[in-house]
């Protein structure tokens, strides 16, 4: 990157992305001061400590390890330099709501013979499908994702071109893509779920997609000693050491270009006036409650007609004893799972028939609970803006609490020693998410690539935006990159 040494520029919000793009900009000589509204760093990857328990009460899936490392290496660091990692088996385990049960492992040999079972000619398809799903991975993420190509003008080159096989799969949906390849519903599930990640359904998120199949079974599946909030923990030291200034409980109420930069205030009262702003907070919010009208780029029609990301009913529980047969991941579904898709995107309604997440670090991380005592997370995708007020968040806890036990075996119903509940208005309150998204914009094929919101602003020169609402998109990952490629379009308006 070039240098912008002496620039002031302060991060608005302590996210992935916010992080992430104060290092690269500290590391290019600019005077970083990052703000965050809540007591502590990490945005939605918080963590939650009661009673000996520590929950992550956001991202807990440690995906695409190669991303984190050539994060770290541009510092010259690894990841081992913060945090270690532990490789999970299997991967996840699944409950069907039937009775059947399926672990997912790095294996392929194992999965192929699995797959067999379900389908006659599946594993031949599984070993098609990942190879696709590999070469997608690789192309997109060299020539789609590396690349900040949030303009028009960035898909037309040669690189694009030459690409174009890849480009034309966002033509079509995860759902006709996966029957190409597998009948049986199963199968059909196995392979789609990933898209919980980006927050989308198999009918409107682009077949692209398919290469989080790669992610999963070919890159595997981790956990950070300490869970996702070690590597927040990683990136706030690293930024540490290149001169980044955090501030928690720093909430901002105002942004506003002046003359020779910008207004900056805190709802303490404080003013910064720094040159440029780059802002990791919500970014609906920023628009509707933070700019001034005239400085908005989108207005609020724009935001209304957006697909936003499901929300989230979760329970962190702190457990007596253990809770066999669950796996540090566990995913229990309806063998038909459409009504709950069409409960989030189509008739907004809590739903009936749910598809839910376990986690369960204490399996793997012993730190995480008091001795004789499990950590545990249920996380039900929900629609975003849903009413979420006590008497239906009492009704669904013991509807989810006796649906674990139906299909899974373990009743924690006598045994919770620690609770509390996060939801709609929860993510709305402690983020300022919009609607209670817990991820941001959907990947749909319409919030794809250029078609999501600009991390550089159109109508102030100087405001950049980074995260999940914008380029490339939903995830820690996603956001790692995002924050890369905010800070340079930053550093570029320099040259």
């Amino acid at each position: 990157m070039s240098e912008v040494s002496g620039e002031e520029v302060v991060v608005v919000g302590g996210g992935f992305g916010g992080l992430s793009a104060a290092c690269y900009l500290a590391d290019a000589g600019a005077d970083v001061r990052l703000l965050e509204k809540n007591e502590q760093l990490g945005g939605r990857a918080s963590r939650l400590e009661a009673d000996g328990f520590t929950f992550d009460m956001g991202p807990s899936w440690y995906l695409m390890p190669d991303v984190f490392e050539r994060f770290f290496a541009y510092f010259g660091k690894e990841p081992s330099d913060y945090y270690d990692l532990t490789r999970l088996d299997p991967h996840y385990r699944i409950f069907f709501k039937d009775g059947d049960q399926l672990d997912v492992t790095g294996n392929d040999d194992e999965m192929r013979e699995k797959f067999e079972e379900y389908e006659p000619g599946a594993a031949e398809a599984f070993d098609e499908y990942l190879a696709t799903s590999e070469q997608h991975y690789e192309t997109a993420m060299n020539k789609f994702v590396y690349e900040d190509r949030s303009t028009l003008r960035d898909w037309v080159d040669l690189d694009v071109m030459t690409a174009a096989p890849i480009g034309l799969q966002l033509l079509g949906s995860m759902q006709g893509h996966v029957e190409d390849y597998f009948e049986h519903p199963k199968l059909q599930q196995i392979m789609q779920y990933t898209l919980v990640f980006l927050g989308g359904s198999p009918k409107n998120t682009p077949a692209l997609y398919n290469m989080m199949s790669h992610v999963d079974f070919n890159l595997g599946v981790y956990y950070p000693d300490g869970g996702i909030g070690a590597v927040v923990d990683g990136l706030v030291e690293l930024g540490e050491s290149l001169g980044v200034t955090y501030e928690t409980d720093s909430e901002v109420r105002e942004i506003a270009r002046r003359k020779d930069g910008f207004l900056v205030e805190t709802v303490h009262g404080d003013t910064l006036h720094p040159d440029e702003v780059l802002v990791n907070a919500d970014y609906a919010h920023t628009e509707r409650e933070l700019l001034p009208d005239h400085e908005r780029q989108y207005d609020d029609d724009y935001w209304d007609e957006r697909t936003y990301a499901p929300s989230a009913f979760l329970m962190y529980m702190g457990v007596e004893g253990d809770v066999d047969p669950l796996e540090h991941h566990t995913l229990v579904l309806p063998t038909d799972w459409e009504p709950h898709f069409d409960d989030i995107f189509e008739d907004p309604e809590w739903p009936d028939e749910p598809a839910y997440y376990l986690c369960v670090p204490s399996e793997t991380d012993p730190s995480v609970a008091p001795d004789g005592h499990s950590n545990l997370f249920v996380l039900v995708p929900i629609a975003p803006g849903l009413h979420d007020g006590e008497a239906i968040r009492e009704e669904y806890r013991e509807k989810i609490l006796a649906d674990i036990a139906d299909h899974t075996g373990v009743d924690l119903r006598d045994r919770i020693v620690y609770e509390k509940q996060f939801s709609v208005s929860d993510f709305g309150e402690r983020y300022n998410a919009t609607e209670g998204t817990a991820l941001g914009l959907a990947h749909t094929l319409r919030q794809t690539a250029l078609l999501r919101p600009n991390n550089r602003s159109s109508a102030v020169d100087g405001l950049y935006f980074t995260g999940s609402f914008t380029t490339p998109g939903i995830g820690v990952p996603m956001c790692l990159i995002s924050g890369e490629h905010t800070a340079q379009r930053l550093i570029d308006n320099h040259e």
